[in-house]
């Protein structure tokens, strides 16, 4: 196992003594044969590199470490560090880092990686914010595998004008191609969320789903927009840009938009057109 980053754990937490902790959203997936075909829905392999998130006690590690390059996992909980050690100690290609996941240095943890794939069985309180990192655009992914809630994968891929859509659909459908790959029943975790779970496959896209000269400005539009749903997209811009009432209809005319539209109705193409027209 190569040198691990992060605090050094305590002797605390050794196998069988184990307590899943609410808290931290610890529901954990042990069936093999369903952990080697989520496995095989994300496609990774032999030259792969992997950022798993949250590896448990290291049922999904074991199979990512026998398949791939290398596995370096992030784990928040210090009483699962020796279990996970025990469960990697014949893997020389695991790291293990001991941190949250929204505030330890990713680019300096994956800094030897050219690009790579991320793998996660993600607590439920933290995917909106976790989603949101990983799709910043600043990171070389390749892909993001997500085990989430199920009304979160609709979430992600949800259309124009439904409930669901949203910014975070828009930032994951610019940068990746989303699909849920399997539905995962509350049953099959230890111990059972109260709902059903999704493990969504978001393959990186070659170039954004859309083109934009600012992907500043476009993201900055994306949140005006739904900053207050119901309002018209020129209320809302009006707000966010501090625009006259004539000046946000004009920018949405250059844009080739009805006046009246809302910005939940907004495909991807018409907020890039919104954000390559050019505000006066």
């Amino acid at each position: 196992m190569k040198q691990q980053y992060g605090k050094r754990a305590s002797n605390r937490g050794k196998p069988g003594e184990f307590q899943h902790k609410h808290s931290l959203g610890q529901n954990f997936l042990t069936d093999a044969a369903l952990l080697e075909s989520l496995v095989d829905e994300t496609g990774v392999g032999a030259q792969d590199a992997i950022l798993e998130v949250g590896p448990g006690a290291g049922d999904m590690t074991r199979i990512l470490a026998a398949r791939c390059r290398h596995v370096t996992s992030v784990e928040i909980d210090r009483d699962l560090l020796p279990i996970l050690r025990v469960a990697m100690e014949k893997y020389d290609n695991f790291s293990l880092v001991q941190g949250d996941i929204l505030r330890v240095n990713l680019p300096e943890i994956m800094a030897e990686y050219d690009a790579f794939h991320v793998v996660a069985n993600i607590p439920y309180y933290l995917t909106t914010e976790l989603l949101n990192l990983l799709l910043s655009g600043r990171l070389p992914l390749r892909s993001i595998n997500v085990m989430i809630q199920k009304e979160a994968a609709q979430r992600l891929l949800a259309a124009p004008s439904t409930p669901e859509y949203g910014p975070l659909a828009i930032r994951a459908q610019y940068y990746t191609q989303p699909r849920v790959a399997r539905i995962v029943e509350a049953a099959c975790f230890t111990p059972p969320p109260k709902v059903d779970s999704a493990f969504v496959c978001m393959p990186w896209r070659d170039q954004p789903a859309v083109q934009v000269g600012d992907e500043v400005r476009f993201f900055r539009i994306v949140n005006a927009a739904f900053a207050l749903r119901r309002k018209t997209l020129c209320n809302n811009l009006t707000s966010a840009f501090r625009l006259t009432r004539e000046e946000a209809l004009a920018w949405i005319a250059r844009a080739g938009l009805p006046e009246n539209i809302r910005g939940e109705a907004l495909s991807l193409q018409q907020f890039a057109d919104l954000a390559n027209a050019e505000q006066e």
